[in-house]
C-alpha cells in the first residue's frame, strides 16, 4: 500500500514560507501577501459560479481561475538571472488581450451608465463585485510589492484589466443591467461642489467600481 503524504509539513509553523525559486521569506513578506490575496480572489470566484452563473459566463470564470494560478505563480517566483534559462510561469499579454476582447464583446451588450452601481443584486453579480474589490485589493498589494522588488509588470495589467471585466459581467450577471441598483445622492451638494460627473464615469474608471480614487 504506497504511503499517504500529509497535508500539513510544518515548515511554516515559525512564520516562513518558501518562495517558486527556493527563497525562504516570512508569511507577512509584501510579496506572500501579493500573491496570497490573489488566492482569495481565486476562492471568491470560485464561490460566484457555486452561487449560480449562466453556463457562458461560468466557462469565463473558470478560465480566469486558471489565470489567476498563472498569476500567483508568476508573484511567487521572483525575477532572476536564470530567468532565460529555465521555463517560469509569467503573465503575458495574451492573458491580458483575452481579457479585453471579454470586455469588449460584454459591454457591447449593455446600457450606458449614467450613476454609479451599488454592488448586489443577483446572488452571483453580488459575488462577482465582490470578487472585484478582492481583484482591486490584489492590484494595491502587487503595486506595493512593486515599490520593494522587480516584477513582471504584465501582472498588475491583468488584475486592473479583470477587475474592469468582473464588474462588466456583474452588470450582464443583473439581466443586462435592468436589475442593477444605482447610488442616488439625495442630499444637495454645496454651492459651489458637484458630485461626480455621470459623463466621465462612463469610461474605465466607473468599470472599476464605486470608488472614484480606486486605481483603474
Amino acid at each position: 500500500m504506497a504511503h499517504r503524504s500529509r497535508v500539513y509539513t510544518r515548515t511554516g509553523d515559525r512564520g516562513t514560507t518558501r518562495l517558486g525559486d527556493g527563497t525562504t521569506v516570512p508569511k507577512s513578506d509584501p510579496r506572500v501577501e501579493a500573491y496570497g490575496t490573489v488566492d482569495e480572489l481565486n476562492a471568491v470566484l470560485g464561490t460566484a459560479v457555486a452561487t449560480g452563473l449562466s453556463v457562458a459566463q461560468a466557462a469565463i470564470v473558470r478560465q480566469i481561475q486558471q489565470d489567476l494560478f498563472d498569476v500567483g505563480a508568476d508573484l511567487c517566483t521572483p525575477l532572476g538571472s536564470d530567468e532565460g534559462e529555465r521555463q517560469r510561469v509569467r503573465v503575458r499579454p495574451a492573458h491580458v488581450e483575452r481579457l479585453e476582447r471579454c470586455i469588449d464583446a460584454l459591454d457591447a451588450e449593455l446600457p450606458p451608465l449614467k450613476q454609479f452601481v451599488v454592488p448586489g443584486g443577483e446572488p452571483g453579480a453580488a459575488w462577482l463585485h465582490l470578487a472585484r474589490t478582492v481583484c482591486r485589493r490584489a492590484e494595491r498589494r502587487v503595486w506595493a510589492l512593486a515599490a520593494v522588488a522587480q516584477l513582471n509588470q504584465q501582472v498588475p495589467v491583468y488584475l486592473n484589466r479583470l477587475a474592469d471585466l468582473l464588474f462588466v459581467m456583474a452588470r450582464a450577471a443583473n439581466d443586462q443591467g435592468a436589475k442593477d441598483s444605482v447610488w442616488r445622492h439625495d442630499e444637495a451638494p454645496p454651492e459651489g461642489k458637484h458630485g461626480p460627473d455621470a459623463a466621465a464615469q462612463r469610461g474605465p474608471a466607473l468599470r472599476g467600481g464605486p470608488q472614484p480614487a480606486a486605481p483603474a
